[in-house]
Parts: C-alpha cells; sequence; structure tokens
C-alpha cells in the first residue's frame, strides 16, 4: 500500500489532531462464540489513540498517530491500514528490538474480555524525549490516553511531559486526554492507577472519563461531582453508556441523551465518541453539537465488531446535529 500522499503546502501537511499511544494487531473471532471455540480467527487492528485518529480522518479532519512498532509483520499491517484510513504516520518509529503488541477478542454472553500480549512491546519503548517532536507543537489538538501511563514507566514519563511539563507562556496545543483506565494493565493497585490518572487528567485540557471507571477509581459516581474532582480543566466530558454523556465548559452543565442503539460490540465506542467530540471542537460547534457527534460516532462504533468503525455521512451528521430533543432522542442512528 502506498504511503500517505505529501504535499508541499506545509500548512496541508499539518495535522488537525496527533494522538500518540500504542496500536496493536487484533485477532477477532467472526462471531459471538467463545475464543476457545474457534477455528480461525481475523486480523486487524486496534488502539484507543489510533483509533481516535481514525474516526477524525473519517469525519474530514487531518489526524496523525506517533508511536514505535516492531520491525513484523503486525507492524505493517498497522501502517497500511491506518494509512488507507487517512491517517498520517510519518511520525511512527521502528524499532527492530521489541515486537508490535498483539491482543486477542473473547466474547462471551455479557460482554467481550481482551487477552493482551504487550508486554515490553516497541510502543513501550516510548519516553518523554517523543514530547519534542515538532508535530506535537504544530497540531491543533493533542490527544493521549490513560492506557499508555499504564504500559511502562517511560510511556508515564511521557504523558507527564505532555501533559505536566508544559510552560504557561508558550502552552501550545490543547491536550485532550481520556481516561481510559484499563484495569489489566496497571501493575500496582487501582488506587495508584487512580492516583495517577487523576494528576493527568486534572493537567489536561479536555477530559472524557467514564462515570463507572471514574466511580471505580475514585469514588465519585455522580457526573456533577466527577467534574468537581476534576474542576481545574478547562472541558470535562462524563460519559454514562446508553444514558448519555455531559459536558462541563465554562461554567455551562450540558447533557445530550445518547441514541438508541443496538449493541453488538461496545470495543472502541468510547474513542469513537471521542473522535465525534474533538471533531465538534475543530468545527468550532457548541456543545450540544459536540456532545451529539459523540454520540453519532460511538453509535456507529456499537454496530460493528471492528475497533474503527465507518464514521456516519457528513449528510446525516449535519441533519441530526439540527433536529430538536424529542426528535434527537427518538432517532435511531443511521436513519
Amino acid at each position: 500500500m502506498p504511503p500517505p500522499h505529501l504535499t508541499v503546502d506545509h500548512q496541508e501537511q499539518t495535522p488537525d489532531v496527533v494522538c500518540v499511544g500504542e496500536t496493536m494487531a487484533v485477532l477477532s473471532p467472526p462471531d459471538a462464540r467463545p475464543l476457545a471455540e474457534q477455528p480461525a480467527l481475523s486480523l486487524g487492528i486496534g488502539g484507543a489513540e489510533s483509533n481516535v485518529a481514525c474516526g477524525l480522518a473519517g469525519l474530514g479532519h487531518r489526524a496523525a498517530w506517533m508511536s514505535r512498532l516492531g520491525d513484523d509483520p503486525f507492524a505493517r499491517r498497522i501502517l497500511a491500514e491506518l494509512t488507507a484510513r487517512g491517517v498520517d504516520v510519518s511520525g511512527v518509529e521502528t524499532d527492530p528490538g521489541r515486537p508490535t503488541g498483539v491482543y486477542f477478542k473473547d466474547p462471551g454472553p455479557d460482554h467481550t474480555r481482551t487477552h493482551y500480549y504487550r508486554r515490553g512491546s516497541a510502543a513501550s519503548g516510548m519516553g518523554p524525549d517523543l514530547a519534542r517532536h515538532p508535530a506535537l507543537r504544530r497540531a491543533r489538538i493533542v490527544h493521549l490516553s490513560g492506557v499508555a501511563a499504564a504500559l511502562s514507566d517511560t510511556c508515564a514519563q511521557l504523558l507527564e511531559a505532555l501533559l505536566l511539563g508544559r510552560d504557561d507562556a508558550t502552552r501550545g496545543p490543547a491536550v485532550s486526554f481520556d481516561v481510559n483506565h484499563r484495569p489489566a494493565l496497571w501493575r500496582d493497585s487501582t488506587a495508584g492507577a487512580g492516583r495517577t490518572l487523576l494528576t493527568l487528567a486534572r493537567a489536561a485540557d479536555i477530559v472524557f472519563v467514564g462515570r463507572d471507571e471514574a466511580e471505580e477509581l475514585w469514588g465519585t459516581a455522580r457526573p456533577d461531582d466527577i467534574a468537581d474532582l476534576l474542576d481545574s480543566a478547562p472541558v470535562v466530558v462524563v460519559k454514562d453508556a446508553e444514558h448519555g454523556a455531559t459536558s462541563y465548559a465554562g461554567g455551562v452543565r450540558t447533557f445530550v441523551p445518547a441514541l438508541p442503539t443496538r449493541v453488538v460490540e461496545p470495543v472502541g465506542a468510547g474513542d469513537a465518541f471521542a473522535a465525534g467530540y474533538l471533531a465538534g471542537v475543530l468545527e468550532s460547534r457548541d456543545e450540544r453539537s459536540r456532545l451529539r457527534l459523540g454520540h453519532l460516532a460511538a453509535a456507529a462504533a456499537l454496530r460493528t465488531r471492528d475497533d474503527v468503525p465507518v464514521m456516519p455521512p457528513r449528510d446525516q451528521t449535519v441533519r441530526l446535529l439540527a433536529v430538536d430533543d424529542d426528535t434527537w432522542a427518538a432517532t435511531p442512528p443511521g436513519r
């Protein structure tokens, strides 16, 4: 597959959003039977931050993904697929001494479990030196997630450099942070993860957090209490699964209910929501429209087994952003 087309116009090469984190090869069953009963698996890719980059590219924005990959077929598959989806991968480094991470999906009657094989991966070798990359100064938004903080001490230091090491006088791009707590990745207790993720979230400009993960990490179950806990962040978005999402921005609380959606698999829905919301930020939309774009993107993810869904077409999003609240709440996505 050919590399991304490069234009001589510097502005065209500058991404709107740079997403930093690990992407892995994903091995998935073709149906809902458990992994142990499957005779064959399909190969795809997945990673919280690159999922967001793909979602933004699918919604018409320039998105880049930065990370490290091994020198192996999984890496080549990841680069080819992200390139095909319109994501700039020119900032990705190859580490011949470490492998590309892999994970498996294991469907179950209540939820899909994930089995990670990523310890010592190429991405876990990222460190604070990456924070000096020029693309991370030129973008309008840098998007990070708590997944990267759990990969290694050096990855945690990278997030600290990007979030805590900013100079107020030359602050640079807005930094978006999705808490994305993955308990299986943390080597210490939930309390340790809670302290680290709270510190990082409070330093961000835009924070995404699930109501359930905030309750697990910090003992805060109500969206208003979560916003109070993170009040140093200018924008806090609390997601509450099928109920909806609430944003706190500029002292204003905005709630938008989720769309009624038949769920095939929930993996990737939070990343898609972040992509939709950030697209609304880039388009200077109001908070209600940003949350609606998030829900539309999340609904597309919920309707597929793929980590990265096809984003809804522009004419559909424009129409649904304009409807009244009653029509919105009653409209199945895709219509």
